[in-house]
């Protein structure tokens, strides 16, 4: 089994909630730990091999398998293909800033993106223009349908039931 196969089944085959509850909120804390880190240090991209970079942040590389799955859409040269990735693979964790505070938002994850290290990685006005694209991106905006007495959209200056609309 890889190191992400043993990541998805040690998530999933929690036996109770209070062992979930348990498991997850230790994850989190660890996870926020590596993102401070990944903050402080966001003008030299982390690098080495997976069971070094988790020595190095602090978790265990299944636990380090769940961080880069969470961070896998917001690496600057693309995504990792996580199922081939074992401890001695080598990988360079060279994030695009902008689109790992937008995937926090994505994941509803406040207690990430209101670190305060990100004032020294975002401007204010960026995070903010994030934030306001993030929600944007959440609204619908039905498309506007042309009622049967309205001008025709194609500019003739008929009716749309006499138009374009004539056979609809």
């Amino acid at each position: 089994m890889s190191l992400y196969s043993d990541w998805k089944a040690r998530a999933e085959n929690l036996e109770s909630d209070a062992a979930y509850q348990q498991y997850w909120s230790n994850y989190f804390s660890q996870e926020t730990e590596v993102y401070k880190k990944v903050l402080q240090n966001h003008d030299k991209p982390l690098a080495g091999t997976v069971k070094d970079l988790s020595e190095q942040v602090g978790m265990d590389p299944v636990a380090f398998m769940g961080y880069l799955d969470g961070a896998n859409t917001s690496f600057a040269d693309g995504e990792k293909d996580l199922e081939a990735l074992t401890e001695e693979s080598e990988v360079t964790l060279n994030f695009d800033f902008e689109k790992l505070f937008f995937n926090m938002h994505e994941a509803k994850a406040d207690w990430l993106f209101n670190l305060p290290e990100w004032k020294d990685v975002l401007s204010e006005e960026k995070r903010h223009e994030i934030t306001k694209a993030y929600r944007a991106s959440k609204i619908f905006v039905a498309p506007v349908q042309v009622g049967r007495n309205d001008p025709c959209p194609c500019g003739s200056g008929k009716k749309y039931k006499n138009c374009c609309g004539k056979n609809k």
